[in-house]
């Protein structure tokens, strides 16, 4: 919550000059949704290095009306819960390769108990906090962390998606 408080108190303050200063290439990046999703979904799937705040904040500046945030607040939450499910797969598939085994046997190892007893908290906790949520998906799925399980935490997302994107959309207009 710290980072979050952090990115959105910078926002406030400099949320005029980037309307003044960028508001073309603002509206460039509005105007292209297709390309927007993209690299955001793709951020998802590879650890997460985009967080999806800002991507609600080019919404915000580009001043669009509440449904249309909330269609596309309702996108970027089902793309990352896809992109949760999808590095789910992968870190399944990479356990099974000798590097992770070498990785495994030389590091990991001796977290494995900890790993498999509280896998669950750990996976809601990177679903409901700033945490590379990917990364922490394919930790859940190196250490074949039941699936059904994984799945149903994973809802959680949304949680986190709501309250953001209401903090987002709100925020600004308490300091305006």
């Amino acid at each position: 919550m710290i980072w979050f408080a952090v990115i959105i108190t910078a926002f406030i303050l400099i949320e005029d000059y980037l309307q003044e200063n960028f508001q073309e290439s603002i509206e460039a990046i509005h105007d292209k949704p297709i390309p927007l999703f993209s690299i955001f979904f793709a951020s998802e799937v590879l650890f997460g290095f985009v967080p999806p705040e800002f991507f609600m904040m080019v919404w915000i500046l580009h001043d669009i009306p509440v449904q249309n945030y909330v269609i596309n607040l309702s996108i970027l939450t089902a793309f990352s819960y896809i992109a949760g499910i999808i590095g789910y797969y992968i870190g399944s598939r990479f356990s099974k390769t000798a590097l992770y085994r070498r990785i495994h046997d030389r590091y990991l190892y001796q977290y494995d108990t900890q790993l498999k007893r509280y896998g669950g908290y750990l996976v809601f906790v990177g679903a409901v906090t700033p945490l590379p949520f990917s990364a922490v998906c394919m930790l859940a799925g190196s250490i074949q962390f039941n699936f059904r399980d994984f799945v149903l935490i994973c809802i959680t997302r949304i949680l986190r998606f709501l309250v953001y994107g209401w903090m987002v959309w709100s925020f600004p207009n308490w300091f305006a």
